[in-house]
């Protein structure tokens, strides 16, 4: 097998379960791209993990009185079913509290690159909360971000991707008592990311990264890249393996980056070519933290980068209302992983609206699933269930076929890596099937005829091969009712999406179409 394309999606932080906005991001993006090229018979290996070390995790246990493991537990099960049921197939989820060797391997790592030179102590204000007596660092502070004025956590600011120092997190409050943060010096560990200067410019220069995070790259270089800090002091996590620092834990974005590395375990052949999927909020450890890593092992490797933005709850909607798990149940895979394609937040922010989802199903239940039913009861009706002996034909056919080759050709691009367009794809994929249920309603007049018997089932035969084909073509977005229909037509599911997929069940043969709706429920 030749060596692999690398598909990252960013390890969620496993406080809560997933909402429709996780969804909409970055993990039914990269599966799509996935299952593309893994039809196209190319090698791929897609990970993420849970980042069940995040300090939101030990802030959501402190607030209702319970351990952190407990939390991480418990989200990290609900998320990967989550993960499951959308039709969300990775290759590799890192666990960090089960995957053997996992924290002895990250530590390895902080410690060869503390001894490199590349981490350093630097002593700088971090917030303190004297009632709690505690350290604020991550989501134990929040304040406003000194760079855009955002609401902010310490860190990192979600809303700008530009990291803070904690100290210099404007306004900080304690995130559990809300009590206004004292300012104390503190030595930790930092990576200087000033000495990447050049190598990163360099990098980010031939990435070809999206306009925003260009800007975001760009601006740092400018304005002089930071100390990243990697270690606090804390009691969650994983302790910091470098003396005079016994109670630090490493950093949750450190340990978000070097869980990418894991996952693939970097000390194998390296990858042709890395595609990370990614919210811009958490686009500074994929587009910066992680190359550093990288970079720092001699590891020069082509990635590239597909950002989302924020897909945002409707206002008077409830979050609650908006869990994957819930609207998966409602909905179903394919009604829920087509409709976040089309509201997919890319260059801007988008508002999930159930409305638009139940668009969604409507579209599959009158478009797509009526016209499959039509096709099958036509089949039933007229050749006893069993795939008709005659070539595709009919009236309008060849226009038809024209149509669907141009299709194949812009399907094609947009599930492609290098033009990676997946509310493009759902557009195409509508337009050929309300172009064949034309061509289908047409051509059901010629068993009206009674000059020439047997004239309707060319027709049949064509739509029972554009039928085969969609059942490869719509795979990569709704793999659920791509593989019911495969099984249907009794046809090879997962075939690449190509011209040749437009070819019906052999005639004769005996079809199997489900109880009921193919697409969705």
């Amino acid at each position: 097998m030749s060596t692999p394309v690398w598909i990252t999606a960013t390890p969620p932080a496993t406080h809560g379960e997933l909402h429709i906005g996780h969804l909409a991001g970055p993990y039914v993006a990269a599966d799509v791209l996935t299952r593309y090229l893994r039809a196209e018979g190319e090698a791929v290996r897609f990970t993420t993990g849970t980042a069940d070390h995040a300090s939101s995790v030990e802030v959501r246990a402190l607030r209702h009185h319970r351990k952190p493991e407990e939390v991480a537990e418990g989200y990290r099960a609900a998320i990967t079913a989550d993960w499951l049921r959308s039709g969300v197939e990775f290759d590799h989820i890192v666990r960090p509290r089960r995957d053997k060797g996992y924290g002895r391997w990250v530590q390895d790592l902080f410690a060869k690159l503390y001894a490199q030179g590349v981490i350093a102590p630097r002593t700088r204000l971090l917030p303190y909360c004297e009632p709690c007596d505690r350290w604020l660092y991550g989501a134990h502070a929040t304040g406003t971000c000194p760079h855009c004025g955002a609401a902010s956590d310490g860190g990192m600011c979600h809303e700008c991707a530009r990291p803070n120092d904690g100290g210099d997190l404007i306004s900080a409050r304690c995130a559990l008592c809300d009590t206004p943060a004292v300012a104390r010096r503190c030595r930790r560990l930092y990576v200087p990311l000033e000495p990447f200067r050049d190598i990163l410019a360099d990098y980010w220069a031939t990435a070809g990264l999206p306009p925003r995070l260009a800007a975001l790259c760009e601006s740092l270089v400018e304005d002089g890249l930071p100390d990243i800090a990697v270690g606090h002091p804390a009691e969650w996590g994983l302790p910091v393996p470098v003396e005079g620092f016994p109670e630090h834990r490493v950093d949750g974005c450190f340990e978000a980056a070097a869980m990418h590395l894991f996952g693939y375990d970097v000390t194998g052949p390296l990858p042709r070519r890395a595609i990370h999927f990614c919210g811009f909020g958490h686009a500074f450890c994929h587009a910066v933290l992680l190359p550093v890593l990288l970079l720092a092992q001699d590891i020069k490797l082509p990635q590239d980068f597909n950002v989302n933005e924020s897909y945002v709850i409707e206002e008077g909607v409830q979050e609650g209302n908006a869990w994957a798990l819930d609207l998966l149940t409602e909905y179903g895979s394919d009604t829920l992983r087509r409709h976040v394609l089309q509201a997919r937040p890319l260059g801007r922010r988008t508002v999930f609206r159930r409305d638009r989802l139940a668009t969604a199903r409507r579209e599959l239940d009158e478009n797509w699933n009526s016209w499959l039913s039509r096709l099958f009861s036509a089949v039933r009706e007229e050749c006893g269930g069993l795939a008709p002996q005659a070539l595709p034909g009919g009236t309008g056919w060849e226009i038809l076929e024209r149509r669907l080759h141009r299709g194949v050709d812009d399907l094609r691009e947009a599930y492609g890596p290098d033009a990676f367009d997946p509310r493009r794809a759902v557009a195409v994929l509508d337009e050929m099937v309300r172009s064949v249920a034309d061509f289908g309603h047409v051509n059901a007049h010629e068993r009206c005829r009674p000059s020439t018997s047997c004239r309707h089932l060319p027709a049949l035969a064509a739509q029972l091969a554009v039928a085969s084909a969609l059942s490869a073509w719509a795979r990569p977005v709704m793999p659920e009712g791509a593989g019911r229909l495969a099984a249907a037509l009794q046809v090879e599911p997962g075939r690449p999406v190509d011209w040749q997929a437009l070819t019906g069940p052999l005639p004769g043969t005996r079809l199997a179409p489900p109880s009921g709706p193919v697409f969705g429920f």
